[in-house]
């Protein structure tokens, strides 16, 4: 997979040559320093949990825990190495290590949904909280979004002005994970808005630099939103269709 490629990058010196300095650096820098902003609001959200959750829980969480988690963690370092092999022009390297995130990306969106099931079984039986099958819905649409994302980019992945944005939005819709850290977003229901804000940002970009938004962004963004408000109204309502789901899925 590749962010971009050298005809890219040097459209963006082209055009950070003859531009405002906002401009020249959201051409260059824009990608990097969000897997930079991205990969620090992970750190502070997890930073919250993970001593009680993980790191000295008690009982002890399940192993595909820590296994679910360097994978995210793998991820992030992915998405900053590969942003920053674009600006320093080593997409040779960008490409080879590119296949190393579409094997990654499999691997994340089989064990989000596996640590899933295991977590609610965890809950469950170990815990023993009640009605916790309902949430569900929200780590399975997450890696329905992400693993349609990816595999997109990867298709893609000789067209480097969908390429790019998709693997942003990809990542972008992880950040649920880190935000849903925070009691006010995870309590209104928001976490979802604050990564959309973040694919936003990524609009504000292409306005500032091109003068218009790139259509993947119109194509991806609305059927994002769909999905989420679905999976928020599954968790909170929990209708009977979907508990027919979550008892089966829990008996595998």
């Amino acid at each position: 997979m590749a962010i971009g490629d050298a005809g890219f990058t040097t459209r963006v010196e082209i055009q950070a040559g003859t531009t405002t300095p906002l401009k020249a650096f959201l051409c260059r820098y824009f990608y990097f320093s969000m897997s930079l902003v991205m990969s620090g609001l992970v750190i502070w959200g997890f930073s919250r949990t993970v001593d009680n959750h993980l790191f000295h829980a008690k009982p002890a969480r399940p192993w595909l825990l820590w296994m679910h988690g360097t994978a995210f963690a793998g991820w992030m370092i992915f998405f900053i190495a590969q942003s920053g092999l674009v600006r320093v022009r080593k997409v040779s390297w960008h490409r080879f290590l590119g296949w190393f995130g579409a094997a990654l990306a499999a691997a994340m969106v089989v064990l989000g949904c596996t640590v899933a099931l295991v977590m609610t079984r965890f809950d469950t039986v170990v815990l023993h909280q009640k009605g916790v099958e309902a949430f569900l819905s929200i780590p399975f649409a997450d890696m329905l979004l992400f693993g349609g994302l990816v595999g997109l980019a990867i298709y893609w992945r000789k067209r480097p002005e969908y390429h790019r944005r998709l693997l942003f939005i990809a990542t972008c819709q992880l950040m649920d994970a880190a935000i849903g850290r925070f009691d006010f977003w995870f309590d209104h229901n928001l976490y979802y808005v604050g990564l959309d804000l973040l694919i936003v940002l990524g609009m504000v970009r292409d306005r500032i630099v091109d003068g218009r938004v790139h259509r993947i962004y119109y194509y991806a963004l609305l059927p994002m939103i769909i999905v989420q408000n679905l999976a928020i109204y599954v968790w909170r309502v929990n209708p009977m269709w979907w508990q027919g789901i979550t008892a089966a899925v829990m008996r595998w």
